[in-house]
């Protein structure tokens, strides 16, 4: 089944990711553009030295750097399960028509209900002062969960095919994206920009409460991929050959997927779109160690980690 390399090669990639993963993240945390110095970083980190310092360490360098790591290894991951249960190597989050349900969300929260047509307020700077700031991530998680519900059910269709499936997500993407067109057309200058703005990937908006809310999710899902680790691998001889070994595959793409969009629908609520980690990782990792779920799994993390810090 797997053609690359020996375990030796296997072990060696994924601690070389491994290292590069610590190494980035020691990057990160200190080199930005305060100037601080490493002794200065590591003292912030401590919570000593000067209170600017220890405030730019720990309200926003280090949020930024749990969620680079906890959205790169869960994105990668789940990339690489939905290659894997639909059989097609295009298919990844973004495919599915999570990530456009998201920005639908979030775009219909700020455009629509923050100075927008439905508002009773004169301009977004006076809503998001006092509204929740997980408004716009609850209702992007929202959209996202629902139409991860479309995809499930598509799923559960006889005579829709994985490859049907993914055509499906596509062009359920493409709704959801001209439903946020509309939205825009009507929002104003300001709910314009700042919908704009929120559609983009940003770890900046990060805090520990939502870094905490993707770890749970993403660990869980890894966790529960890892276990199914073998029936991927069965499952890459084929539908029948997986079934004839004791795999429930309708079940597993169906819990697959689940877990996958769940993934995916928390990390961009809160971070944005950052759909190119779960289609290039996947495909790297199994460039160089093969298809063995069970070391391309931690692989995919680690690259998926690395590639987003």
């Amino acid at each position: 089944m797997d053609r690359h390399g020996s375990q030796k090669k296997k072990i060696l990639v994924v601690t070389v990711l491994a290292a590069a993963v610590v190494l980035l993240a020691l990057t990160e945390l200190l080199v930005g553009s305060s100037g601080m110095s490493v002794r200065s970083c590591v003292l912030a980190l401590l919570g000593q030295g000067d209170t600017a310092a220890v405030r730019i360490m720990r309200y926003i360098r280090l949020p930024r750097l749990l969620a680079a790591v906890i959205a790169g290894a869960g994105l990668s991951a789940a990339g690489l399960v939905m290659q894997t249960v639909l059989g097609n190597p295009m298919a990844s989050p973004a495919t599915l028509g999570v990530s456009n349900a998201a920005v639908f969300g979030a775009n219909l929260s700020i455009v629509a209900f923050a100075g927008g047509f439905l508002s009773t307020g004169n301009n977004l700077t006076s809503y998001t002062a006092s509204a929740d700031p997980f408004a716009t991530s609850a209702l992007a998680f929202l959209f996202a969960a629902a139409s991860v519900l479309v995809i499930l059910a598509l799923c559960r269709l006889r005579d829709f095919s994985p490859g049907v499936v993914v055509l499906a997500g596509i062009a359920l993407g493409s709704v959801w994206t001209a439903a946020t067109t509309i939205l825009q057309f009507y929002a104003t200058d300001v709910g314009l920009s700042a919908a704009v703005i929120w559609s983009f990937g940003d770890l900046g908006r990060a805090t520990y409460r939502t870094d905490l809310i993707m770890l749970a999710v993403t660990t869980a899902g890894i966790v529960l991929f890892s276990v199914l680790a073998w029936r991927y691998n069965a499952l890459l001889s084929g539908g029948d050959a997986a079934g004839s070994m004791g795999v429930n595959v309708g079940l597993l793409r169906w819990v697959s997927l689940l877990a996958s969009s769940l993934i995916t629908a928390v990390c961009v609520s809160f971070l944005g779109i950052i759909g190119f980690v779960g289609i290039i990782c996947p495909h790297a990792v199994k460039r160089l160690i093969g298809h063995d779920h069970r070391w391309a799994l931690p692989a995919s993390a680690l690259c998926g980690s690395a590639l987003l810090l």
